[in-house]
């Protein structure tokens, strides 16, 4: 089972907008929700799930409003959050920002949506482009022959519209690794993983079928192939377009894609990673005096690659001032709000290795608070370049009218969560 009812709620918890479902709850019952959260705040026992007698509120933040779907059955609750995620997608597609003013702005629009997002509480047609097929921001008038909702709604292919033409047809697709890293101070390894992402942009007419080949691991072991270049992924999860069946038979990836942007996959590998981009850091604090910071970067990744728009983040002490830096490339400079130097190269070579060296004067009186050691972060893409060595083998496209369609494809390696602590 899922919701009942949808509420927004201001961040007094005032109801703002509501949607029964099934009419089987007593809506005053959401007068209950916000005193019950406060008393959790108080309590420092905050859940996204809190209870009144047998009614259920399940409820996420955004911006300035709560957004709580309210239940007596044993919801599933995954559900019920993914839907409360995605309508925050919907309206952000249609309001740009999602906050109080936009909803009381387009009440008509937000109804329209509710009733059309969920039927008797589960879930129905949650994808934007669709929806903006038959609900426009304009208000509605009466007119004879007034358009219908598309077949789409009532399609099993629900994501994308028929009769779609383009003069010239093409595939976009980005693979986009990155790579979240935490080194300790004796520079051991202490946490590292990949999470990919592969987003395209689909430019093709008519209702075509896309089949897409990657060296995977497992597949390479069904057909018994050398698996010496072969990638295991984890944790994969795909668009809704995507034909699983077909996928846990023969690890096919078949689907007809939606119009326009989407992210067709996302995928995760718990491996050991040589850090891409390898920080060397000397932090001397001399008391009542100066502090003196030396930082030796090292690009550990192929030399024909390079590495874009890197941002080494070293932390100061928060009482420094008067910096001097002295950087053998790219620049340096002191952001005092974040207590840090942001060493900036623009274009950092695979194999080199660079300096940059700093020295900020400390006041004369220590302070008596023991001050935390934040990591040094970085940050970086380089492009033509996947960590996993994961590759797509091949692109095909088919459609009945057999037109030719051009595949494009693109890797990015970039910075996730890369955090290297210091002494």
């Amino acid at each position: 089972m899922s919701a009942s009812a949808v509420f927004v709620l201001d961040i007094k918890g005032k109801v703002l907008i509501s949607r029964n479902y099934k009419g089987d709850i007593d809506m005053n019952e959401i007068d209950h929700f916000m005193p019950i959260l406060m008393q959790k705040e108080e309590e420092v026992d905050v859940s996204p799930f809190v209870a009144h007698g047998a009614v259920h509120f399940l409820w996420i933040k955004h911006s300035n409003l709560y957004l709580v779907a309210m239940t007596k059955n044993n919801a599933n609750a995954a559900l019920v959050f993914a839907f409360l995620y995605k309508i925050v997608e919907v309206f952000k597609e249609y309001f740009k920002e999602l906050e109080e003013e936009s909803i009381r702005d387009n009440f008509v629009t937000v109804y329209e949506l509710m009733d059309e997002v969920m039927d008797f509480g589960f879930p129905q047609t949650t994808d934007s482009q669709i929806l903006q097929e038959y609900i426009t921001q304009r208000g509605h008038k009466l007119e004879v022959g007034a358009p219908r909702p598309p077949a789409t709604v009532t399609n099993a292919v629900s994501w994308r519209s028929e009769g779609i033409k383009y003069r010239k047809n093409e595939v976009f697709m980005d693979v986009i690794e990155s790579v979240n890293l935490l080194v300790s101070a004796s520079g051991s390894v202490l946490r590292s993983e990949i999470v990919g992402s592969v987003k395209m942009k689909v430019v093709l007419s008519g209702m075509p079928e896309l089949r897409l080949g990657l060296n995977d691991k497992l597949l390479f072991q069904n057909t018994g192939r050398d698996k010496g270049k072969a990638v295991e992924l984890e944790d994969v999860k795909f668009h809704q377009c995507v034909r699983l069946s077909r996928f846990e038979n023969d690890r096919t990836i078949s689907f007809i894609p939606p119009d326009g942007d989407c992210e067709l996959m996302s995928y995760r590998l718990n491996t050991h990673v040589k850090p891409l981009i390898w920080i060397e850091s000397v932090i001397e604090k001399y008391s009542h005096s100066r502090v003196e910071i030396m930082v030796k970067a090292r690009g550990q990744f192929k030399q024909r690659s390079t590495a874009n728009n890197v941002e080494i983040t070293v932390p100061v002490p928060s009482d420094a001032d008067s910096p001097k830096f002295k950087a053998c490339t790219g620049s340096a400079k002191w952001v005092p709000e974040k207590n840090a130097v942001i060493w900036t190269i623009k274009s950092f070579p695979g194999g080199k290795e660079y300096l940059m060296r700093a020295h900020f004067c400390l006041p004369s009186v220590d302070s008596e608070e023991l001050e935390r050691k934040p990591p040094i972060t970085v940050k970086f893409e380089i492009p033509y370049f996947t960590v996993s060595g994961i590759q797509v083998r091949y692109l095909k496209i088919i459609e009945k009218s057999g037109y030719h369609a051009l595949p494009w494809v693109r890797y990015i390696t970039q910075s996730g969560d890369y955090q290297l602590r210091t002494n």
